[in-house]
């Protein structure tokens, strides 16, 4: 079975070495039967008429990109007169940017004399193997369409997904980007974020705030609540039921365990305070309950000793 391969093989090469040989040979006989000056003369057309083309092409080029980049700046500042979404801008944008892109390779390789027909079925060949290689890519191009179209989220969102709790910076053609508390940027692809759970804490523009207080058993109930709403209360950033959507502070016995009573406090501010009054309530409950004769539970043992 090997043989008969490398006699094909063999055969190929000495067939593709023969139309060489004839081929520089037909080249030579040319050559030698032109006078110098004519073949001096059509050296030089031709090697003029190359290089009009080169110049031109890469007239074309530069003058390609130049355009390009005024194109982008103008589809950004129409996006900035209109208050558009960052977001939606930044994804046009890359779109924009890249067929243009496209084209003007096209045309600039169309002046160098290259048959651009070709080039264009070589090109659509190659973007569906691309395609079918780069199907994730495709479905996150389709996932940030999706994002923008019906925009679950938008630039200077703070959300949480895939794992990850930061603010949308950006939205582009394939992945969004998010920055995180600590400032850390994180990439997450389109096609996940579209298609998993999103976490939105911008959306609504006020927010509860729960937090739970564990005290000791022997408490009284409504000292203790009314201590906690006091505190609570005394916090400017808190809002309660004057503000449409929101309602006043609220504190009740959540659970009895084992060895603590459990109090649940729920308060609403603006999304923006959020975690200004969290901390805030979490700091002057810990320093002022105990002031007030209200002692914080702990795990503990009673032990009785016989004698």
């Amino acid at each position: 079975m090997l043989i008969p391969i490398l006699q094909a093989q063999t055969a190929v090469e000495k067939f593709t070495a023969d139309s060489l040989q004839a081929k520089t040979a037909a080249t030579l006989e040319t050559l030698k039967n032109t006078e110098p000056n004519v073949l001096l003369q059509n050296l030089g057309q031709q090697a003029l008429h190359f290089g009009l083309k080169v110049i031109a092409a890469l007239a074309i080029y530069l003058i390609g990109a130049w355009l390009i980049k005024k194109v982008t700046k103008i589809v950004s500042r129409a996006f900035e007169r209109k208050g558009s979404d960052a977001a939606l801008a930044s994804f046009v944008k890359s779109l924009v940017s890249i067929t243009l892109w496209v084209l003007l390779i096209i045309i600039t390789v169309g002046a160098l004399g290259v048959n651009t027909t070709s080039l264009a079925a070589l090109l659509a060949a190659g973007g569906m193997a691309i395609g079918m290689a780069l199907s994730g890519t495709v479905q996150n191009f389709a996932g940030g369409i999706m994002l923008l179209v019906f925009k679950p989220v938008k630039a200077g969102d703070f959300i949480e997904a895939q794992g990850f709790t930061g603010t949308v910076t950006e939205i582009n053609i394939t992945s969004t980007k998010l920055t995180t508390l600590d400032n850390r940027v994180i990439f997450i692809p389109n096609g996940a974020l579209a298609s998993g759970n999103i976490n939105n804490f911008s959306v609504n523009p006020l927010r509860r705030v729960d937090i739970n207080i564990n005290v000791a058993y022997g408490t009284d109930v409504e000292n203790a609540k009314q201590t906690i709403l006091e505190i609570i209360k005394s916090n400017p950033d808190v809002i309660d039921s004057a503000t449409p959507g929101a309602a006043d502070p609220f504190v009740a016995i959540l659970n009895l365990k084992e060895s603590t009573v459990e109090f649940v406090t729920r308060t609403w501010t603006t999304a923006e305070k959020y975690w200004d009054v969290f901390f805030w309530i979490n700091e002057n409950l810990y320093d002022q309950l105990p002031k007030r004769g209200i002692e914080f539970s702990f795990p503990h043992v009673d032990v009785t000793v016989k004698n």
